[in-house]
């Protein structure tokens, strides 16, 4: 699937990103996730790995919009965790 992310065309394809995403560990989840395998990515991290662009360079949303058309589930922000919830 063709998409743009940061003004650059990406073709990217499920298997491939899937494939990418093997033996990465998962950074902490601070902001928008997505799913892969078994495993919970920060949007960011995973932008980062299949673009192999700086991730100041691309949005959460144009990475999360590429994800979804390739049909992996992106879930929201966490809502942040109060100290008495503890």
């Amino acid at each position: 699937m063709r998409c743009i992310i940061a003004r650059f065309p990406f073709d990217l394809v499920k298997s491939e990103v899937e494939q990418s995403m093997k033996g990465v560990k998962p950074e902490a989840i601070t902001d928008a996730s997505v799913i892969i395998g078994r495993k919970a990515y920060p949007v960011k991290q995973v932008g980062q790995i299949i673009t192999g662009q700086d991730r100041r360079d691309f949005s959460t949303g144009e990475v999360i919009r590429a994800l979804n058309r390739l049909g992996f589930t992106c879930r929201p922000t966490p809502a942040p965790t109060h100290p008495q919830d503890l």
